[in-house]
């Protein structure tokens, strides 16, 4: 069914009405061909090329984690002129989480998920040749925005080429590249800086944006997208391709039945409007207040992690090597989250990773010895890592396709936020309230975090994303 044959048969309707109609049917049609496709080798493909992009990107982000104090002797900076570097990078993301919502839910996601990838290359290159602290600043500036691009698009499009039984554990799995990133990027830092200096770990960290050229061949715009922005053929033509693969993958058996979706009630809002009308403006409470103090809190911390090891004693290399022993307990704090968002729900998870995570964040800043200060840093993180894939997997599916993006994009942006206040006020306190004041301020974001989910957050597992928009 295209918009123009039932155009054509409405008669009497005013045609705009009807072409709202059919286009609302299409949506509905869409997504109920792509809900009841097995999972296969074709999409887990999709999605493996999205994360793959993904860990690239987190590596350029991770990268300041681990060089941030050799920056600092470089140039000289004090605690708080460290931290207004940090904060650099996070401005940048919420420029970028912003406007590419706006942008992919007006041009597709593919493509501006394909420009994040040029932007933060870009950026990274431009932060290893930089000479001076201004010109390192505005390349992380740069290198940030391509980076706040890519999060908000990359999970639009992993949640609207997944089914429903799937989608929040796979939303988690990409989720889970992040410390993937983080550990391989210390991992580079550390063999860099035995032979060369920080410059060459941003200049390296650039080479992957050359993946860009592998997304642009093999990852579809998003079928969803095309229906409901009137691509009535290119949605079509998408969707057979899509189960033509899947079909091939399964071996050319019979795909399973499409159970016909009534169409959900065309939006009386566009933009920026929706995401404060209806049902919506209680989700769009939520989630700002939810991005605004888990990000404050995990970047405030995790930015400042190995320059806080260095200001216990530890050299620069040591403190590189802790930093990237803590974060391995990212890898099984995903993979249970992600297991936890479609068995336990994604409420649940959410708030038992940020409660846990605040509380480990207490024991990490009052540790009296290498051991505890090991212990509570592991459970920080696997609560913490834990957390964003369970962030991951619930901002996206709480809006409709036509403002999915933008939705997705303006909870990141305040949430980038918190990550540009965070680094900083870390960096103003620290002298006075020393590193027991510092972690208690994380914890106590972490909780502020928590009550939203609790009293404002709503249900989402094992819904279609239409059921849930609607």
């Amino acid at each position: 069914m295209t918009i123009s044959d039932v155009t054509a048969s409405a008669g009497s309707r005013a045609p705009a009405a009807v072409a709202r109609t059919a286009q609302a049917q299409q949506v509905a049609d869409i997504a109920a061909r792509l809900e009841r496709l097995p999972l296969t080798s074709y999409q887990r493909w999709i999605f493996g090329i999205i994360a793959t992009a993904w860990l690239f990107d987190s590596m350029d982000l991770a990268a300041l984690t681990f060089v941030l104090g050799s920056i600092r002797q470089t140039f000289g900076l004090s605690t708080a002129e460290a931290g207004l570097l940090s904060s650099m990078s996070f401005l940048g993301m919420f420029a970028g989480a912003a406007s590419a919502g706006l942008l992919a839910d007006r041009f597709g996601r593919a493509r501006v998920f394909q420009v994040s990838m040029i932007f933060w290359g870009l950026g990274s290159l431009c932060c290893g040749l930089s000479t001076t602290a201004t010109a390192l600043g505005a390349s992380r500036l740069l290198l940030g925005f391509g980076m706040g691009m890519e999060f908000p698009v990359a999970q639009s499009m992993v949640s609207e080429i997944m089914p429903a039984s799937n989608r929040g554990r796979y939303i988690a799995f990409l989720e889970g590249f992040w410390p993937l990133g983080f550990i391989a990027s210390g991992l580079l830092t550390y063999f860099v800086l035995q032979a060369a200096d920080w410059r060459w770990v941003f200049i390296l960290q650039a080479i992957p944006a050359v993946f860009v050229l592998v997304v642009r061949r093999y990852v579809p715009e998003s079928p969803r997208w095309l229906a409901s922005h009137g691509y009535s053929e290119r949605a079509e033509a998408t969707v057979r391709d899509i189960e033509s693969r899947v079909r091939d993958r399964m071996g050319s058996k019979d795909l399973p039945p499409v159970v016909r979706q009534a169409a959900a009630p065309a939006s009386e809002t566009t933009g920026l409007r929706t995401l404060f009308s209806g049902i919506y403006a209680r989700r769009t409470t939520m989630l700002w207040t939810l991005w605004f103090f888990a990000l404050l809190g995990f970047y405030g911390l995790t930015t400042w992690l190995g320059a806080l090891l260095q200001a216990k004693g530890f050299p620069i290399t040591k403190s590189v090597f802790y930093t990237i022993m803590i974060s391995l307990a990212g890898i099984p704090g995903f993979l249970v989250s992600a297991w936890l968002v479609e068995s336990w729900g994604r409420k649940a998870t959410l708030v038992m990773n940020l409660l846990c995570g605040a509380i480990a964040c207490h024991f990490y800043g009052s540790a009296a010895d290498q051991t505890q200060l090991i212990i509570a840093g592991l459970c920080m993180q696997f609560f913490l890592f834990g957390m964003w894939s369970a962030l991951y997997a619930y901002t996206p599916e709480l809006y409709p396709t036509h403002v999915r993006a933008t939705g997705t994009g303006f909870a990141s942006a305040v949430g980038r936020i918190g990550s540009l206040i965070g680094p900083y006020v870390i960096g103003v306190i620290l002298p006075a309230a020393g590193q027991s004041g510092v972690f208690a301020l994380g914890a106590g974001a972490f909780v502020v975090a928590a009550l939203a989910v609790l009293l404002l957050g709503e249900e989402t597992r094992g819904r279609t994303l239409e059921s849930i928009s609607h």
